[in-house]
C-alpha cells in the first residue's frame, strides 16, 4: 500500500516540491544573511524612545529639540590628578594644570571627530577636579567616537592627569559596545551550544548539521523581515531585542526540528518509500508544532498591550521570528531530509519493518523504559513530592528586587562612564551632567524657578539661553544671573522656557528619583518635568503597569488555545497551573542566586514579564507536545496507558529539546547587559526545570492519579483508564 501512494505522486513532482523550497529559502537567506552585523543601521538604544507618548518623560523630550538641537548628545569629561601631588594651597590640581586642561578643552570640537563643541574646564569647589561639557554627534558611532575621545585625552593631558568620559555618551558608548557581540559572539555561542547538544543527541553527522541549517535560515528570514520594517520605521529595534529574536528563533526552530525528526524516523520504520513517511511525519507533528507556536505567538503578542514601546515592538519582532521558524520546520527541514533520506541518520540509519507493532515504538531499555513504570506505581507520591519540592522554591520570590536598578549599573564589568561618574559625585554635585529638564511657560520662569531653587534636592538651577557663551545662564534668587550688565534672556519656543535643575545626588541614585517625584507633584499643571532621572522613573512605572496587566491575559490566551487543542478543560487547567508553579520555582531560585551568589544590585521591572512570557509559552510548549501524543495515544490504549506510552516515546526527543532551549537562552549571558544576563539565568534554569521535573514526573503523575477525568468534558473522559 506504501508502495501504490507513493507510485500515485508523480516522481518529477516529487522532486520538483523539495527543490523548490530548498531553493527557496536560500533565496531568503541569501537576502536576510548579509543584514548580520547591520542592524545597528536600524536599530536604537534611547531608552526614551520606548516610552509612551502620553509619559512626561516622552513629551518633554519632543519639546528638547526646540532648545537644545536634536544632533548632539552630551559627554561629560572629568579630570582629576592620579599622581597625589599637591600644591602649596592644598589642592590637586595647581594654577598650571588647569590652564592646560582649559587650553585643551578649547580645541577638542578641532581635534577629535564628531565632537560638535565644547565649555570650558569647570573647577570643583575642593580644587581637586576639572569639568568639561562636550558635545558628540548622534549621526555617528557613538562608541567609536568616545573611544577617540578618550584616546586623545590619555595622549594629550599633562602627566599624573587622568580624564575619565561619563555622561548621557559615556554611558550609551558602554551600552553600545555591550550589544556590539550581538552580531557574532552570541550567534557564534548559541550555534557552537546547539551542534554540541545535537551531536550528542544524533551521534549523527548529517542531522545536526541539517536540523541547525533549517535554523539558520529561519533567523536570516526573520532578521530580513524585522530589518525592512525597522528601516521603513513601522517598529522600533533595540539591541535588547534583536539579542532575544536571535536566541529565539535559533531555539524554537531547533525544538521544532528536534519533534519532526523524531517523527520522521518513526516513520521511516513504518512506510518504505521516504514520500509517504515524509507526509504521515509531517500529519504527526503539524498539530504539536502548530500548537506549539501558535501559543508563544499569541503569548508574545499580548505585549501589544504594553505601555512601554519596546516591549510592544518585541511582541511582533519575537513572533515574526516564531512564524518562520515554524515555517522552516515544516518546508525547508522535511524537504532537507527527503532530499537525504535514511542517510540523513548515518550510521543509525532507520530500516522499514512492515512487521512493526505498537509496542515496538516504545524504547527497549532505559530512562524512558523505565519512568513511566515509577509512574503509574507511585503516581501520587510523585507529584505531590513535586508540587512540594517546586513551592518551597517558590519562597525565594520574596526575595526578588525587581523595582529597577541604576543606569550606571546596567552594563556589568568595566565601565569607564562608571567609574567617571563617581569621580563627578566625590567632587560636584551628583547630578551634574545629568540635569532634570523642567519645560514651562515664559511667563512661569520665576515661579518655576524659584520651587526648582528652593527645594532641597536640588544643587543649582540654570535656564537655557542660546547668546550665552555656555548655552545657559544661571538662575538665582528668582532672577537670571546678569551678564556684560543687563539681565540674559532665555529661549523661548513656541512661547516655553527651558529650565535646567542639577540634583544633589546622582542621577540614578533612589535619592534622585525621590527629588523628581517630589518636584512634579509640586509642579503639577504648572510644568512638564523630564529628563534621565524622570525617564527611568516613567519607565518602570509602565513596566509594573505592563507587569499587572499582560501576565494574566497571556494566562487566559493560553488556557483558551490548549482547551481548543486537547478538546479538554481539567487538562489544560493543570498545564497551566504546573507551569505556573514551575515559572515561581524559577525566579524563587533565580532571586536567591542573584542576590547571595552573583550579588546583583537588583533587577528592572520588567525581567519577571519578559521571564514569564518566556517560560510560560515555551514551558507550555512541552507540555503541548507530550499530552498531543498523550491523547493520541489514548485513543487506541485508554488513559492510563497512553499516559505511559507518551511519556515513553517523547521522553528523549522533549529532553533534547529542553537542552538545546536552555542552553540557546544561557547564550545570552555572554552579552554583558544585566537584564540579558537575568533573563538568560532564569529562562534557562526554568527550561531545565520544566524538562527534568514538571513535563517528566509531575504532569504524567498527576494525569495518571486523575485518570480518564483529566479528558472532561470530551468523549476521552468517558473512555477506558
Amino acid at each position: 500500500m506504501n508502495a501504490k501512494n507513493s507510485r500515485g505522486v508523480p516522481r518529477w513532482l516529487r522532486i520538483l516540491v523539495p527543490a523548490i523550497l530548498i531553493a527557496a529559502w536560500l533565496a531568503a537567506g541569501a537576502l536576510g544573511g548579509p543584514l548580520f552585523g547591520r542592524v545597528n543601521e536600524v536599530s536604537s538604544n534611547d531608552s526614551t524612545a520606548y516610552l509612551p507618548s502620553s509619559a512626561e518623560a516622552t513629551q518633554v523630550q519632543k519639546q528638547l529639540t526646540n532648545f537644545l538641537g536634536d544632533d548632539a548628545i552630551p559627554a561629560i569629561i572629568v579630570v582629576t590628578n592620579d599622581s597625589g601631588e599637591q600644591d602649596s594651597s592644598g589642592a590637586k590640581l595647581n594654577e598650571q594644570a588647569v590652564g592646560q586642561v582649559q587650553k585643551l578643552a578649547q580645541t577638542l570640537a578641532d581635534d577629535v571627530p564628531n565632537v560638535l563643541a565644547s565649555s570650558p574646564a569647570i573647577p570643583s569647589e575642593d580644587g581637586k577636579a576639572l569639568q568639561i561639557f562636550a558635545q558628540m554627534d548622534t549621526a555617528s558611532d557613538i562608541s567609536a567616537d568616545v573611544e577617540a575621545l578618550s584616546a586623545h585625552l590619555a595622549s594629550s593631558l599633562p602627566e599624573g592627569l587622568e580624564a575619565h568620559v561619563a555622561g548621557p555618551a559615556g554611558f550609551t558608548a558602554d551600552l553600545s559596545a555591550a550589544f556590539a557581540g550581538i552580531d557574532g559572539v552570541l550567534l557564534l555561542v548559541a550555534l557552537g551550544a546547539v551542534l554540541i547538544i545535537l551531536l550528542v543527541v544524533y551521534r549523527s553527522p548529517i542531522l545536526p548539521l541539517t536540523v541547525l541549517m533549517t535554523s539558520l535560515f529561519a533567523l536570516c528570514a526573520a532578521l530580513g523581515t524585522v530589518w525592512l520594517l525597522a528601516r521603513e520605521g513601522i517598529i522600533l529595534l533595540s539591541g535588547q531585542t534583536q539579542g532575544i529574536l536571535f536566541i529565539l528563533v535559533i531555539g524554537a526552530a531547533t525544538d521544532y526540528g528536534l519533534l519532526y525528526v523524531s517523527r520522521y524516523r518513526e516513520e521511516l520504520k513504518h512506510h518504505e518509500q521516504k514520500w509517504d513517511a515524509t507526509k504521515a511525519a509531517l500529519k504527526g507533528s503539524f498539530e504539536p508544532i502548530l500548537a506549539s507556536g501558535g501559543t508563544v505567538i499569541a503569548g508574545l503578542l499580548c505585549l501589544l498591550l504594553s505601555d512601554l514601546q519596546s516591549n510592544r515592538d518585541l511582541g511582533p519582532i519575537a513572533a515574526i521570528g516564531i512564524v518562520f521558524a515554524m515555517l522552516a520546520a515544516f518546508t525547508l527541514l522535511p524537504a532537507l531530509l527527503y532530499a537525504f533520506g535514511r542517510t540523513a541518520y548515518w550510521p543509525r540509519k532507520p530500516a522499514f519493518d512492515s512487521t512493526l507493532s505498537a509496542e515496538d515504538e516504545m524504547p527497549s531499555k532505559g530512562l524512558w523504559r523505565a519512568l513511566p513504570g515509577l509512574v503509574s506505581r507511585r503516581p501520587r507520591t510523585l507529584w505531590i513530592g513535586s508540587v512540594v519540592i517546586l513551592t518551597l522554591a517558590t519562597l525565594g520570590v520574596f526575595q526578588l528586587k525587581a523595582d529597577g536598578v541604576a543606569q550606571s549599573e546596567l552594563v556589568l564589568g568595566s565601565s569607564q562612564a562608571r567609574d567617571g561618574q563617581k569621580i563627578l559625585a566625590e567632587h560636584f554635585p551628583g547630578g551634574s551632567g545629568n540635569p532634570v529638564y523642567v519645560i514651562a511657560s515664559q511667563g512661569k520662569l520665576e515661579t518655576v524657578g524659584t520651587i526648582l531653587e528652593e527645594h532641597p534636592g536640588v544643587a543649582g538651577v540654570s535656564v537655557t539661553a542660546t547668546d550665552s557663551p555656555a548655552g545657559s545662564v544661571p538662575f538665582a534668587q528668582g532672577a537670571l544671573v546678569q551678564q556684560q550688565g543687563r539681565e540674559a534672556e532665555p529661549t523661548v519656543a513656541d512661547g516655553k522656557v527651558l529650565i535646567q535643575a542639577t540634583l544633589n545626588d546622582t542621577f540614578d541614585s533612589d535619592a534622585a528619583a525621590k527629588t523628581v517625584r517630589e518636584l512634579r507633584t509640586e509642579l503639577a499643571g504648572t510644568a512638564l518635568v523630564g529628563g534621565t532621572t524622570a525617564t527611568a522613573i516613567d519607565s518602570n512605572d509602565a513596566s509594573l503597569h505592563d507587569r499587572n496587566l499582560i501576565i494574566p491575559v497571556i494566562l487566559a490566551v493560553i488556557l483558551v488555545i490548549l482547551a481548543l487543542l486537547l478538546r479538554a478543560i481539567v487538562a489544560p487547567l493543570l498545564l497551566i497551573a504546573t507551569t505556573v508553579l514551575s515559572f515561581g520555582a524559577a525566579l524563587g531560585v533565580s532571586a536567591i542566586v542573584f542576590n547571595h551568589v552573583f550579588n546583583f544590585p537588583g533587577a528592572d521591572p520588567a525581567v519577571p514579564l519578559f521571564s514569564f512570557v518566556f517560560l510560560v509559552a515555551l514551558g507550555i510548549d512541552y507540555n503541548i507536545f507530550l499530552m498531543t501524543r498523550v491523547r493520541e495515544e489514548a485513543l487506541h490504549h485508554g488513559t492510563h496507558l497512553g499516559i505511559s506510552r507518551g511519556l515513553a516515546i517523547t521522553g528523549g526527543v522533549i529532553t533534547s529539546a529542553g537542552l538545546v532551549l536552555a542552553a540557546t537562552f544561557a547564550a545570552l549571558s555572554v552579552i554583558p547587559i544585566l537584564f540579558l544576563v537575568q533573563i538568560a539565568f532564569i529562562v534557562a534554569f526554568g527550561v531545565l526545570l520544566d524538562t527534568f521535573l514538571v513535563r517528566t514526573i509531575l504532569v504524567p503523575a498527576l494525569g495518571y492519579d486523575i485518570g480518564r477525568k483529566i479528558w472532561w468534558p470530551s468523549a476521552l473522559a468517558s473512555g477506558k483508564e
